[in-house]
């Protein structure tokens, strides 16, 4: 079996009365009850969608734009459309139109499909571009007009492009990640033989996940590894603390998925009865704040898996910290795995020694470097050349190995603050600075300084009613110097009503560098130098 289609009908005779997709009423306000989907259900549904696309032509070489959220729909249009060597360009419902407009043009998408509610945006983002960009809504199949240009075939293979998934964009325009059939199975294969505190029983397990299923987390871990288990997928809209974990314990999950803010979130929260009756066995995720994480799982009574990989990467460079030590709080990701092969290295390219920080370079080991990684960059091969410089996917991750072989998560590298030499993480100084109640949102960059070459500062998000002043922002430095060395403090604080955020709530980094700076250069920020030690001004 070598395409995701091909995983799905095996599972379908395997696993036919067991249950594939549970959606709960709570996460569901677009419907009346709960959703539930077993196998069985799941291939009838994809067949007969399968069919109105191969009558209309669809299949390899085409590439199908699906706006659906969430939803159930996502995974039998995605499912029919790769039995038929169909590519598929997942949107974010969350994007503005023009963010859709880029995507659809860049990825040359020649059919757009949507929930009812969001056609209008689709024809609309469409529009931009090309006036005559058929999108349809995704119950209404029976309008499908012919394809526009033939099908190089009506089947797919392992290499087949199976998603051009988009990365984030935080620095730049998006770049389309073109990921394989090839891609998917081996991620599904990685969590099936993982071992320790993540491995999978067949035919058990139920996962929670409230990501979106544009991002390969809900769309290659979680789907491929339910799917090729026979366990159950259950699909949130997206999180919402205030019911979190009434649908963590109503839908008997025994396992959840998060990204880094969704720990501290519910730590806020007061104690429900809910958290007291959980089947939860582990939650898998990356990013968690690393003072947050051994009171999560002392509170919450399962622990937080660590992991890293990136869209790049797939699993064939997926490192996570499934066993012990896991090092808590130390932002700790897991030892090297057998198959996966590193470099740590400095900015001149020379590797650095075990203890200190450096990029993270990754590959396959064996005479296959990139099994499981993406293909490469769409319409960018100059990008892709860039990124597998030297032989290793660059990931421009800044991370350090202790010497236990275990590793730790430092920074993005073009988030690392280089003040008088000292290198300061910005993710550090944000997590340190988050813990404040004056603070409900902020993140942290370099900005120049002609002495020490950068400097740091904070954009700063206050909860309403509190006052923007220098009084606030003196506060909030000397509490931030409690927990980080003093050169690490923000030197100035720019309060702002909102943060530049990608489409799926990250900060843009480079957008926020350059209001940063722009602020700075205008005096719009409160200049605290004075209250860093050892700074002479």
């Amino acid at each position: 079996m070598s395409t995701v289609y091909q995983h799905m009908t095996e599972a379908v005779t395997r696993y036919r009365e067991r249950p594939f997709l549970h959606i709960p009423a709570v996460a569901a306000a677009y419907h009346d009850g709960d959703i539930d989907l077993s196998y069985e259900q799941l291939g009838s549904k994809v067949e007969l969608l399968k069919e109105c696309y191969r009558q209309a032509g669809y299949g390899q070489g085409h590439r199908i734009a699906l706006l659906l959220e969430n939803r159930q729909d996502f995974f039998l249009h995605w499912f029919a459309l790769n039995g038929l060597g169909a590519s598929v360009v997942p949107i974010n419902g969350d994007m503005q139109t023009d963010e859709i407009a880029y995507l659809l043009e860049d990825s040359e998408a020649c059919l757009g499909i949507a929930l009812a509610s969001r056609c209008a945006q689709l024809t609309t983002a469409a529009s931009r571009f090309n006036s005559n960009f058929p999108v349809l809504d995704c119950n209404r199949l029976e309008s499908l007009s012919g394809a526009a240009t033939q099908a190089l075939s009506q089947f797919g293979s392992a290499s087949t492009e199976c998603a051009l998934l988009y990365t984030s964009g935080s620095t730049g325009k998006p770049k389309g990640c073109i990921l394989s059939n090839e891609y998917f199975t081996e991620f599904g294969a990685w969590y099936c033989r993982s071992k320790g505190i993540i491995q999978l029983e067949p035919g058990r397990e139920r996962l929670l996940t409230p990501l979106p299923l544009v991002h390969m987390n809900a769309m290659a871990v979680s789907t491929m590894g339910m799917l090729m288990s026979g366990g159950c997928i259950i699909q949130l809209d997206r999180f919402s603390p205030s019911s979190w974990w009434q649908s963590v314990a109503e839908s008997r999950a025994t396992m959840v998925h998060y990204l880094g803010v969704l720990p501290a979130i519910l730590l806020q929260l007061e104690p429900s009865s809910y958290e007291k009756n959980l089947q939860v066995k582990f939650g898998f995720g990356a990013g968690v704040n690393p003072l947050h994480h051994q009171n999560f799982e002392q509170r919450f009574g399962f622990p937080l898996v660590e992991s890293w990989a990136m869209s790049e990467s797939g699993s064939g460079g997926c490192i996570t910290a499934n066993q012990e030590p896991r090092h808590v709080g130390s932002c700790c990701f897991g030892q090297l795995p057998e198959n996966v092969e590193i470099k740590l290295i400095d900015e001149a390219g020379n590797e650095v020694p075990t203890g200190e920080p450096g990029e993270l370079l990754v590959r396959a080991k064996g005479d296959k470097p990139r099994r499981g990684f993406f293909s490469g960059y769409y319409k960018n091969p100059s990008a892709t050349a860039e990124a597998w410089q030297g032989g290793y996917l660059n990931t421009g991750d800044v991370v350090r190995q202790s010497d236990d072989g275990s590793l730790h998560f430092v920074d993005r590298r073009k988030n690392v603050i280089r003040r008088s030499g000292e290198n300061i993480s910005a993710l550090e100084v944000e997590a340190a600075m988050s813990q404040q109640q004056v603070v409900e949102q902020l993140a942290v960059c370099a900005v120049p300084d002609e002495i020490r070459g950068d400097e740091v500062m904070a954009l700063i998000v206050l909860p309403p009613g509190l006052s923007a002043s220098a009084t606030t922002a003196t506060d909030i430095v000397n509490q931030a110097r409690q927990s980080l060395s003093y050169y690490k403090v923000p030197a100035y604080i720019a309060f702002v009503s909102a943060l530049p955020m990608t489409a799926s709530n990250k900060p843009q980094r480079g957008e926020i560098k350059k209001l940063a700076a722009k602020l700075l250069a205008r005096g719009e920020c409160i200049d605290l130098c004075h209250l860093k030690k050892g700074s002479k001004r």
